[in-house]
């Protein structure tokens, strides 16, 4: 017989050193104080104030936390937990996260756990579905609620939209936009949006089909090149009061990778146009980078988006490639 753990037992081992790796972090938390000091602000710099996501009315700030990077994996809790809740020391306000995530939803269940009882109250949590159908639906937000501990969500997503035979099978006859209806009629969905970064023509229209609070879409400076989303969802987005959340804004990294630009140009640069941007993040110190640019001027400048869009031009096509 084998003396080597189960899986099971192995993943028991994770968690547990999860939840002893974070046990600092969140005693802060609850404290209101902090293990380690957060990223200090350029000389002069205030954080830039909130912004409303749209009819939602949630204040939110330029800068918030993903779903994806390292929250985007399997049995990686010892080193997952401890980005959210660096997260949350930090004061982020609104989370990002979805079924489709592997276990991020798993980890944020924990972080808020760890955080103790007022933690998810302090944030606007984000999940999704992609299912199209009403039950299929119905059914991944029960299995969300109960992995992210939590009996309601803040705001439920129709995810990563791209055919319109998607649209019409959601707003038909046993559509996903039933289960919404449903959902908000009973108290576990408090606002609904849409995702995209394929064709923003399905975002417009699903806007037109339906009076979304929010969409979540493409923002980088190669948009202007191909299949622009700010001319296209964000410019209708704004005039129907819809929230805008950005999303690809280093375009998987390729941006950094390249030198094409900084972080810290690629966060003003898509939260000049989003209300928010949400950056998945692979490590603490990702955290605390990513979050201290709240600190950043903001909008950045016409003259200064203009010039960034147009050093990333010439290699567009490498950083728009999740486009149609």
């Amino acid at each position: 017989m084998s003396n080597e753990p189960s899986e099971t037992e192995r993943a028991d081992v994770s968690r547990r050193e999860a939840l002893r790796s974070a046990t600092t972090i969140a005693a802060a938390i609850a404290a209101g104080g902090a293990p380690s000091p957060a990223p200090a602000a350029p000389r002069g710099a205030a954080a830039a104030p909130p912004r409303t996501l749209g009819r939602t009315g949630a204040q939110v700030e330029p800068v918030s936390l993903g779903g994806e990077g390292i929250l985007r994996t399997t049995g990686r809790h010892r080193e997952a937990v401890p980005v959210i809740l660096e997260a949350l020391r930090l004061g982020v306000r609104y989370c990002d996260t979805a079924p489709a995530y592997q276990q991020s939803q798993d980890y944020y269940g924990e972080a808020f756990r760890a955080a103790g009882p007022r933690a998810r109250e302090q944030v606007f949590l984000a999940s999704k579905t992609h299912a199209r159908d009403r039950d299929g639906a119905l059914r991944l937000l029960d299995d969300s609620l109960r992995r992210l501990g939590t009996d309601h969500l803040d705001l439920w997503q129709l995810h990563d939209l791209r055919e319109l035979d998607e649209l019409d099978a959601i707003f038909g006859k046993g559509g996903a936009i039933e289960a919404v209806e449903q959902a908000r009629a009973d108290g576990r969905v408090r606002h609904v949006g849409i995702t995209g970064h394929h064709d923003p023509q399905i975002l417009v229209e699903a806007m037109r089909r339906y009076p979304v609070d929010t969409v979540l879409c493409a923002i980088n400076p190669a948009d202007p090149a191909r299949l622009p989303f700010l001319t296209t969802v964000v410019e209708e987005a704004r005039r129907r009061g819809v929230g805008v959340i950005g999303m690809k804004i280093m375009a998987a990294g390729r941006l950094l990778q390249d030198r094409a630009a900084s972080p810290g140009e690629l966060i003003r640069y898509a939260a000049s146009h989003a209300d928010t941007v949400i950056i998945g993040c692979s490590s603490i110190a990702e955290v605390r980078e990513n979050l201290g640019a709240r600190s950043l001027p903001f909008p950045m400048p016409p003259a200064e988006r203009a010039a960034l869009e147009a050093r990333v031009a010439p290699r567009a096509g490498r950083y728009d490639s999740f486009k149609a």
